[in-house]
């Protein structure tokens, strides 16, 4: 079935086109995008139990971008009278004047920016979903994870807790301009299993998930599919050793390997941190920065995922840029106006957390391609080193291109052959030019994995996925 357009926003569609019209006699570009993602989240544990009828993206609202004199503006508001847009227009202005007033009482001189392009473009675009969020019998699906958090007790050993977790979001957006009437729908969800555990003092905690631009039928499988995984993997951190500090050959796993898309060719390619030369990777355009079997994508077109879109925050239509092609930097994703400051086209990667939130440069789908290597192959050619799995978390510095990558654990391998030793956590730290280019071996498969967000410093959370093959290459861990 296709996700049904927000017929919440159809109805106010007319109202806010003579809002714009209004507005444009007053400025020379008008935008407004309107948001209207309806969703839920259920945590199901032995201690806890939380149902709640929002997640990272639902929202209802509307956000005004106007320019005049070299400076852009906005202002937000979840109140719209579509019979008397007059009033809502008077309020506006009233705001973006005072706006300005305070900028010139404070001394701050703007920086001036050009003007956006407004060409003429329809876009309407409901995507498919087996079931909506909004429809979900909620009741049965507690009990689905009700009895998959007891399953697990009564499967698991050492365990303290098991919970079952499921979110679910159908997402509407609707940006108009003076030429430009944009519409999107779709449904994207996430499932995951948390254990926690103990044996002898020591305490761990495993977890898997699921995710996909799907409707709720994608937590159907979850204890099939999740919870036998899980289950071993929290036996195996339990019993894990420390990892000796040094560099190894390494294999990472398609999560792992995302892990490092995101970190590496990530944030430091958000082209909003060239405007501000913040980042090293603007010194590497056109440079080498990996191995010739490196090549990176981005962009909502990569992937079926929770991240992929028709269009961005800014009405800019969702693309697949070649980051990194045989191991040269091409370039980087930018929003809109990062873009005109840089003087190339946006690349449709302008995401706002909601609409109360600004525009950044954020990532969508972040991945390697495949290659031809199998990991049976890569694991033959390792005289000691370690397959990497589980993604934790992650951090670089833009700036000077250090990464960190936090690593569930690592699979000890010796002359070719997985030992049984596992070690746990793994840090994996590194420059990433010398990570990248020590990439040997590249597997034909590839994932995407789509659980969590990512902030922009310490907030603006949206959504991203990122994924790969399974890469061979060399990497310090402590």
């Amino acid at each position: 079935m296709k996700a049904p357009f927000s017929p919440y926003l159809a109805e106010i569609a007319p109202g806010l086109k003579k809002l714009v019209s209004l507005l444009r006699r007053r400025y020379d570009y008008v935008s407004v995008l309107s948001t209207d993602s309806k969703g839920f989240s259920v945590s199901i544990g032995q201690r806890s139990k939380s149902v709640r009828n929002e997640t990272m993206t639902t929202e209802r609202g509307t956000v005004v971008r106007v320019y005049l004199g070299g400076l852009y503006s906005e202002a937000s508001f979840n109140v719209f009278d579509p019979a008397h847009p007059e009033e809502t227009c008077r309020r506006l202005i009233n705001r973006l004047e005072r706006q300005m007033k305070v900028l010139e009482a404070a001394g701050i001189k703007p920086y001036e920016t050009g003007l956006l392009p407004d060409e003429p473009e329809t876009i309407f675009q409901e995507m498919e979903t087996e079931r909506l969020p909004e429809e979900e019998d909620m009741s049965a699906l507690i009990d689905r994870l009700s009895a998959l958090s007891d399953r697990g007790m009564a499967e698991g050993e050492n365990l303290l807790d098991c919970t079952a977790r499921a979110q679910s979001t159908h997402v509407c957006k609707l940006f108009l301009t003076e030429h430009r009437d944009l519409r999107q729908s779709y449904v994207y969800s996430e499932g995951a299993v948390a254990l926690v555990g103990a044996l002898e003092g020591r305490t761990e905690m495993a977890y898997e998930g699921v995710s996909g631009r799907k409707g709720p039928e994608i937590f159907d499988r979850m204890e099939e599919d999740v919870l036998p995984g899980v289950l071993q993997s929290l036996q195996e951190l339990l019993h894990a050793e420390s990892v000796e500090p040094g560099e190894y050959d390494v294999i990472t796993s398609p999560d792992v390997t995302g892990l490092i898309a995101h970190e590496a060719f990530g944030h430091g390619v958000e082209m909003d941190m060239f405007v501000k030369h913040r980042a090293l990777g603007a010194e590497y355009l056109g440079k080498r920065v990996g191995s010739d079997l490196v090549t990176m994508h981005e962009g909502a077109l990569c992937a079926d995922s929770v991240t992929g879109y028709a269009f961005d925050d800014e009405g800019t239509p969702a693309g697949d840029v070649t980051e990194i092609d045989r191991g040269i930097l091409k370039t980087g994703i930018c929003d809109a106006l990062s873009a005109l400051r840089l003087g190339i086209a946006p690349t449709g990667n302008g995401k706002r957390e909601n609409f109360e939130h600004k525009v950044y440069t954020r990532m969508t789908n972040t991945l390697f391609d495949s290659g031809s290597d199998t990991l049976d192959s890569m694991i033959a050619s390792i005289r000691h080193g370690y397959l990497l799995k589980g993604m934790h978390s992650g951090m670089e510095d833009p700036k000077h291109w250090g990464i960190q990558c936090i690593v569930e654990k690592g699979y000890e391998i010796r002359d070719g052959r997985l030992t049984g030793k596992v070690v746990a956590p793994v840090v994996l730290t590194g420059y990433v030019p010398d990570l990248l280019g020590s990439i040997s071996m590249v597997s034909t498969d590839r994932c995407v994995f789509g659980n969590g967000g990512c902030g922009k410093g310490h907030k603006e959370w949206v959504k991203v996925a990122d994924g790969g093959p399974y890469l061979k290459a060399k990497a310090r861990l402590g």
